[in-house]
């Protein structure tokens, strides 16, 4: 469906695209995460048409974009701000790109009532854009962008407007939309738990390159560097030196599972295989800070030499704040990273 070769956007001297190479397969749903600045949303505008590349190419269904304008390339555009027509009814705006392409009455209302039933606005056709919630408006817009049938749906940060509970709700309600319509999806967002809920892919980008590529469980499992572990939440990142199913680092023998890279390395440790252990027998540390999660504990532990620990205990077995504990770690929960440490600052 969609692929970019060596896509490339410069800014200056700056690229802000810098040789992108992305595949995106018809259905599949791929999610585009990165921080501010990593070109993940210049990325959506240059295969949108909105920005040309300086470098590289932007193919639809095999067919070289260069040249074609955006209203030409049969894709849809969602943004985070939903830019509805306040002049028009919800029906006027689900009908817009309908109307710009010459489809006829009927045809039209047919169309947008099916979407509106389909986004969960059945009936809703006559009511006046500013009458509806951030929930309800970001539904119109969705439907308005699948109303043109786009062989390519692009979604720019599309929840991020809302509050949390309703864009766990609506994210959940989007990957059974997108499903049923076999719709392909293209999403940019910086919301880890957004993009792992709705994507079959994620592609973590840095400073203009892929950064790691692949389903959501392969990136969580084994983050690619110790850039997209610090990304998606993880801090318990440090170099190691790993030998056999062991590793020597500042907070002592880590062990390590069967198979993994061996050498100068960096670790990840999860906070979940932080376990408490019987006084004495492992890393002693100060429980530093608690902070609640609900069915668990987040704490930030004081090892004697290094970075703080992060771990999470279920509420039973929580240490009191500034207590002094021993902890072991869980091979299961440790990941060796395939790059090496970095030597310089």
């Amino acid at each position: 469906m969609l692929t970019l070769d060596g896509a490339t956007v410069r800014y200056g001297a700056r690229a802000v695209l810098d040789g992108v190479d992305l595949v995106v397969a018809e259905h599949e749903i791929v999610c585009v995460l990165g921080p501010s600045g990593s070109g993940k949303s210049t990325l959506l505008r240059a295969v949108a048409g909105l920005r040309d590349l300086d470098a590289g190419r932007v193919l639809l269904g095999g067919a070289d974009q260069a040249g074609v304008p955006t209203h030409r390339r049969g894709v849809g555009l969602m943004f985070q701000d939903h830019q509805l027509f306040p002049q028009r009814d919800v029906a006027g705006n689900v009908e817009f790109g309908l109307r710009m392409r010459g489809v006829d009455r009927a045809e039209r209302e047919g169309r947008a009532a099916e979407l509106l039933d389909l986004v969960g606005l059945p009936g809703a056709q006559r009511r006046a854009v500013a009458s509806l919630s951030g929930g309800e408006q970001q539904r119109v817009a969705l439907a308005r962008a699948l109303a043109p049938r786009p062989r390519l749906l692009m979604l720019d940060e599309p929840l991020g407007q809302l509050d949390r509970g309703l864009r766990e709700r609506l994210v959940v309600e989007l990957r059974h939309l997108f499903g049923r319509l076999g719709t392909t999806v293209l999403a940019v967002t910086h919301d880890q738990g957004e993009a792992f809920a709705l994507a079959d892919r994620v592609v973590v980008m840095r400073e203009g390159r892929i950064a790691q590529s692949g389903t959501p469980v392969e990136v969580w499992q084994r983050p690619a560097s110790a850039f997209v572990a610090r990304f998606l939440g993880f801090d318990n990142v440090v170099p190691a030196a790993v030998s056999g199913t062991e590793a020597s680092t500042v907070w002592g023998r880590v062990p390590v599972p069967a198979g993994s890279p061996q050498g100068d390395r960096t670790l990840l440790v999860r906070p979940a295989g932080v376990r408490l252990t019987a006084p004495g027998t492992g890393l002693t540390c100060r429980v530093a800070a608690r902070t609640f999660r609900g069915l668990h504990v987040s704490v930030t532990l004081t090892p004697p030499a290094g970075p703080p620990l992060e771990a999470t205990f279920p509420l039973g077995d929580v240490p009191a704040e500034d207590a002094e504990i021993s902890v072991a770690f869980r091979a299961e929960d440790v990941v060796v990273l395939d790059e090496e440490p970095r030597t310089g600052p």
